[in-house]
This record gives structure tokens, C-alpha cells and sequence, in this order.
């Protein structure tokens, strides 16, 4: 069975973000970049699988600028065969929308055939939530959403979800779609000879226009503004007092 893992370069999560002075958007200038956190838990959870001798191949592929060949790149140190970058942006501030990614995933999916894609929940930069469930309504393909346990078996892949109320079992038919989160597994360190290693492994570079699809944006970003300031706590001497700030003041009893 060949796993398919798409993975999105972002701004690494020890990185403050930081908004430029126009409002335009975030400032990516000089800022380090990573792979996604939740694409990197997908990575290590589809060489995991190969290790077991469930999966036969892992194949990475990633949708932007061609920066994103680094980000590839530390996946096929993790332990992934082979990858696939669509080129589908010059800028890098230019991010592609969910929608549009999802149709490049269903045209590589359709083109190279894996029994499984594992995605990340949601990408750290825009928070959609949004691609792995679009993608499996345009292939028709069974769907399993924030998943913290994974085993494949029978032609299913029963796994556990992590929902509102607690933990949530299900079983799903595959071919499948599951987009993970962070419980699910501890991504491995690439060490210094698969890094090496890495640079040998197939790449191959495509564009939307080699799957016949337009990535135009359909979404306009108007501004991009920081969140506001927290206000500094206030100790208070009483439960009385503490009472009647929160009546009085906050509004909030």
C-alpha cells in the first residue's frame, strides 16, 4: 500500500510571528521556516506504517513556492521515498487556498493511486481545518478528522478521534482519508546520513497548469492586524471584594 502525505512550509512555531507595519500581512522576512507540526506528526506516523510492513512506499508532496523543496527535503530525511512539489506560487507570501490545494491533492492522488493520504489536522499559519476534509468529498473516499491513534487492518483503518466529549472510535473503509493530531505519535529526528541521503532521493517538480487546474485566489485578505494587548491583573484582598469586581466591574455575575 503506498501512503501519500502532503505537508505545507510555515513559519516555524518558536517563531513570534510578527505583522508588517501596512497590515498587509505577517512579516516573512528573514524568518525561519518548517514544516507544519501536525504534517510532521503525518510523516512520521506513514514511515511508521512502512516499518510495519503495512505500507510499501511514502510519498510526500507539497503545494507552493519553490522554498518549499527544504521543507520536502527534511521529510525524505525522516524516512519518506520520494516527493512531489507543485510549484504553485512565486511569492511567498502568497498562500494557497485550501480549496485549490485540495483539487492539486485529488489530480496526484488520482495520478499516483496510495491506499491512504495522512494529512495534518490543520496547517499552524491559517488554521483552515479544511483541505483533508474537502479533499475526501472530491475523490468520494471515506474521511477520519483529528485522529490520535491509527491501525490499519481488513481493508479499514480503525482509529481513534479526539472529540468534544472525550474519545471517539470509528472504522473507516478504505482507500481513506485521515488527518491526525498531536497525540497521535513523537516525529523522529532525520539524522546527519539520511539528511545526506535525502539530497539523492526523486523529487519531481510540477505545476498546476501539468494537472490542468487554475490556483487563482477566490479570497481577498483586506487586513492582517495583531491580537490586542492583555490587560494586567489586579490582586484583591477579599472574597467580597473579589465578588464585587466581578458584579460591579466585569459584569460577569
Amino acid at each position: 500500500m503506498k501512503v501519500l502525505v502532503p505537508v505545507k512550509r510555515v513559519i516555524d512555531y518558536n517563531v513570534k510571528v510578527r505583522v508588517r507595519a501596512d497590515g498587509s500581512g505577517v512579516d516573512l522576512a528573514n524568518v525561519k521556516m518548517s514544516m507544519n507540526p501536525f504534517d510532521e506528526i503525518a510523516v512520521e506516523e506513514a514511515i511508521r506504517l512502512r516499518e510495519k510492513g503495512v505500507a510499501t512506499e511514502v510519498v510526500v508532496v507539497s503545494i507552493g513556492v519553490k522554498q518549499s523543496q527544504e521543507t520536502l527535503r527534511t521529510a525524505l530525511a525522516m524516512g519518506a521515498d520520494r516527493a512531489i512539489l507543485i510549484e504553485a506560487a512565486d511569492n511567498v507570501n502568497t498562500d494557497i487556498e485550501p480549496l485549490a490545494v485540495a483539487k492539486l491533492l485529488a489530480a496526484v492522488v488520482r495520478e499516483e493511486a496510495p491506499g491512504l493520504v495522512l494529512c495534518g489536522k490543520q496547517a499552524i499559519d491559517n488554521d483552515m481545518n479544511a483541505t483533508g476534509q474537502m479533499l475526501s468529498a472530491l475523490l468520494g473516499w471515506s474521511q477520519a478528522t483529528f485522529i490520535s491513534e491509527l491501525a490499519i487492518a481488513d481493508g479499514h483503518a480503525v482509529v481513534t478521534r479526539e472529540v468534544d466529549g472525550g474519545l471517539q472510535r470509528i472504522s473507516v473503509k478504505m482507500p481513506t482519508i485521515v488527518t491526525v493530531d498531536l497525540r497521535l505519535n513523537e516525529p523522529r529526528y532525520a539524522s546527519l546520513p539520511n539528511i545526506m541521503k535525502a539530497k539523492a532521493k526523486p523529487m519531481a517538480l510540477k505545476t498546476p497548469a501539468d494537472y490542468g487546474l487554475d490556483v487563482s485566489p477566490r479570497l481577498t485578505v483586506l487586513k492582517t492586524v495583531e491580537p490586542a494587548g492583555r490587560k494586567a491583573g489586579i490582586k484583591v484582598g477579599s472574597v467580597d471584594e473579589l465578588i464585587a469586581k466581578l458584579r460591579d466591574e466585569a459584569g460577569v455575575i
